[in-house]
């Protein structure tokens, strides 16, 4: 991988590797359902995480975020590209190897409602991870393991045999998160994780998801658009754009030196709480592109303000830029743009 995406949480090892990933749908149609076109979700997407950090994933609904993050896992085949988990070509594996790394990567998804099973109680949720990867050697074993899960995501102990229609969305998500950590997983993608859930309650979630990294030394891709959310627990940021990173650095750079107009667009559409504070709004001009076909060039220059003739053109990599307010500072913060 290029130095200017490995740069993150300093002495740790580099634990996921993401090169030119692409993840393109088929569109069929006609009499033969022959293809057609495609739907260009994932497009040449290449970064690192280091063991113990949190990279934020952020981006409009339907960028690709959440279709990047499942291509990590394989929960849906990349069309293209490298993933490498601790030193494991992920998209090379067979079934029997996939699922063996499975206990070591896991994924909360955004929907506590349709991700958990209604006709299983608490303990066949949290169980049916150790059974299915052979944890425990016995059934006392089990059930003490379970109710280690239960109070480690703040769950009572008597919620083991209830049904998942009798808890809160917030209580469902603590559930969720107690079933990833189930076979001692050492990196986890959480797919939105907050987002279906109250404003009061997005808080708690967020500050036990932290607890329990900083507890047993997890390491996330957190997927969201709640800029705040991002901001607060991420130790770098990766801003997307229609299938493409166009930003990529520590959330301080991201968020106190943005360099990239789409990442200076969102950061400006962020509430103030002070009523008297006035900031400048960034109003992007249309729609995002489809991605059936996007633009040639850079995928954002149609809406930047600051577009030239040769962005309609030439593809912008994502290169190192001055970090900070420091001309000679450079390391951390990469953007994709001619002119940024």
């Amino acid at each position: 991988m290029s130095p200017e995406n490995s740069l993150s949480v300093p002495n740790s090892e580099i634990i996921l590797s993401v090169c030119n990933l692409v993840k393109r749908f088929p569109i069929l149609g006609g009499i033969f359902s022959r293809e057609v076109g495609s739907v260009q979700a994932v497009s040449g997407v290449s970064f690192d995480i280091r063991r113990g950090e949190t990279l934020g994933l952020v981006g409009e609904s339907g960028c690709g975020k959440s279709t990047l993050g499942r291509s990590i896992l394989r929960l849906i085949e990349p069309t293209s590209g490298n993933v490498i988990f601790k030193g494991k070509e992920v998209t090379q594996l067979n079934a029997s190897e996939l699922r063996k790394l499975r206990r070591h990567m896991q994924v909360i998804f955004q929907d506590p409602y349709a991700s958990l099973n209604p006709r299983m109680t608490v303990e066949s949720i949290l169980g049916e991870p150790l059974d299915i990867h052979h944890i425990c050697k016995d059934k006392k074993e089990r059930g003490q393991r379970i109710l280690k899960l239960l109070d480690l995501c703040g769950l009572r102990r008597e919620s083991i045999s209830r049904y998942p229609h009798e808890f809160s969305g917030g209580q469902r998500q603590r559930i969720c998160i107690a079933r990833a950590l189930a076979v001692e997983p050492e990196f986890i993608v959480c797919d939105e994780p907050v987002s279906a859930l109250d404003v009061s309650i997005q808080a708690q979630i967020v500050n036990l998801m932290q607890d329990l990294q900083s507890e047993l030394g997890l390491t996330y891709l957190f997927i969201a658009h709640d800029l705040k959310i991002v901001e607060h627990i991420s130790t770098r940021v990766a801003v997307m754009y229609l299938g493409k990173i166009v930003e990529l650095a520590t959330a301080e750079e991201i968020y106190g030196n943005p360099k990239h107009p789409y990442t200076k667009a969102l950061l400006s559409a962020i509430p103030i709480p002070d009523p008297s504070y006035k900031k400048e709004r960034i109003i992007l001009k249309g729609d995002v592109p489809s991605p059936i076909q996007p633009p040639l060039g850079c995928h954002f220059h149609p809406r930047c303000p600051i577009a030239q003739e040769n962005c309609k053109r030439d593809v912008p990599e994502l290169k190192l830029t001055q970090c900070g307010n420091n001309p000679s500072e450079t390391g951390s913060h990469s953007v994709s743009c001619h002119y940024a």
